[in-house]
């Protein structure tokens, strides 16, 4: 089997503009075209996949990246809010944060998580990291049929 990269579309739901920086430093480097887009906050994630307001165009992500600690709606509430939704709970999501408090993993999963990953404090391991999950998503993970994806359309909520 030959392994190839295709482009992945990412929601990063990231509050620490540094944190953010480092992830599109790290996606750029892979050399693929890989796009983002960022949002905030939990509110604003949850606008950006409802297709709501500013959104109403907006792209589907391949792969959501949620940090647990946002402002307004922290990201176990929209873990939760995206895997109830029967439209949305087929997108992956994958918990980036710097917890790694057994409580906070265990209720991700609780909530559905696909993946859970502890953000590293060295610049070069998270720049590694970054890196790897692009690696795992744009060239060995097999995203779902298209049958079961969200539709691009406007959802009505």
């Amino acid at each position: 089997m030959s392994m190839k990269s295709r482009p992945v579309h990412f929601l990063l739901v990231e509050d620490d503009d540094s944190h953010v920086e480092l992830i599109q430093l790290a996606l750029a480097d892979n050399r693929v075209a890989n796009t983002f887009h960022r949002a905030a906050d939990g509110i604003e994630a949850m606008r950006y996949l409802r297709s709501e307001g500013e959104h109403a165009e907006r792209v589907l992500p391949d792969v959501v990246l949620l940090d647990l600690k946002l402002p307004r709606m922290d990201g176990l509430e929209v873990l939760s809010a995206i895997k109830k939704d029967p439209i949305l709970h087929t997108l992956p999501v994958v918990v980036l944060t710097t917890s790694s408090a057994e409580a906070d993993r265990a209720k991700a999963y609780e909530f559905h998580a696909n993946s859970y990953v502890v953000k590293p404090l060295d610049f070069n391991q998270f720049h590694r990291m970054v890196k790897e999950l692009h690696l795992y998503w744009s060239a060995w993970n097999e995203p779902p049929p298209a049958s079961l994806l969200p539709r691009i359309s406007k959802i009505v909520a």
